[in-house]
């Protein structure tokens, strides 16, 4: 393989998540996309702001993990709140359905990640860190990086998980069950969001890079023997399974 990079990470640009979803206003996602692409309808209200996205548990989740993964403890530590407080009868942590963890987490003024949720996000860290393909996708590159460009006479807003210079784009998915997880890419249009990755970054580069997506399952997260893996490179995907 030519381990000389191919990619200029510098045309990424990085900026905070908040400021990135406020730019939706003027510029075409791929889930603003994806939303036209299942109804329109809804993709009209969302954008009239008529429906409000909400920030469910299992999103939490695969954000927490997103960051925890691709970007390092260090920044997931300072942009969730980890753990709960501690109950000083029983010494233990109050749990995530009391009264105490819901005082608790208001006052902290960024979303909250259980105690459970940590090991959960822990364990998926661990399945990736013990994935050679997962550790040679992430072996350099860089992390939620943006690019702007107009697509098809639309302005286009895309931030990507991964971009490795050497292998392409990576996108890092979390699911139940990685032995259905062709459904959830169906269900959800992976190819859609990751085929519009992969052109909206073609149009402001000129490259039409390599896309390789990663799933980890949420409900078997110390299961690493196996992981599934697909590719697009040229207008066809393809899957495989690899052993860690």
């Amino acid at each position: 393989m030519d381990e000389q990079p191919r990619f200029d990470l510098n045309v990424l640009t990085t900026e905070p998540e908040a400021d990135y979803h406020a730019k939706a206003a003027h510029y075409l996602s791929s889930h603003q996309l994806i939303d036209f692409i299942k109804c329109p309808w809804l993709h009209f209200k969302k954008a009239n702001g008529l429906i409000e996205d909400r920030d469910s548990t299992a999103y939490l989740v695969g954000r927490a993990a997103h960051v925890r993964i691709l970007e390092g403890r260090d920044a997931y530590e300072n942009r969730f709140a980890l753990g709960g407080p501690i109950n000083p009868r029983t010494q233990k942590p109050f749990g995530s359905n009391t009264q105490a963890f819901a005082d608790w987490a208001a006052k902290q003024g960024k979303p909250v990640v259980s105690r459970e949720q940590i090991e959960l996000i822990e364990a998926m860290a661990s399945g990736v860190a013990m994935n050679d393909e997962a550790l040679d996708l992430l072996s350099c590159g860089r992390a939620e990086g943006v690019v702007r460009a107009e697509y098809c006479g639309l302005p286009c807003q895309i931030r990507i998980d991964w971009v490795n210079p050497r292998r392409g784009i990576v996108d890092l998915k979390t699911c139940d069950d990685t032995d259905y997880f062709h459904f959830d890419a169906r269900r959800f249009h992976y190819n859609h969001q990751l085929s519009f990755y992969r052109e909206v970054l073609a149009q402001a580069t000129g490259q039409r890079l390599p896309v390789f997506g990663r799933p980890r399952t949420t409900t078997e997260p110390t299961c690493t023997s196996s992981s599934r893996s697909w590719r697009a490179s040229s207008g066809a995907a393809s899957s495989s399974t690899s052993s860690a």
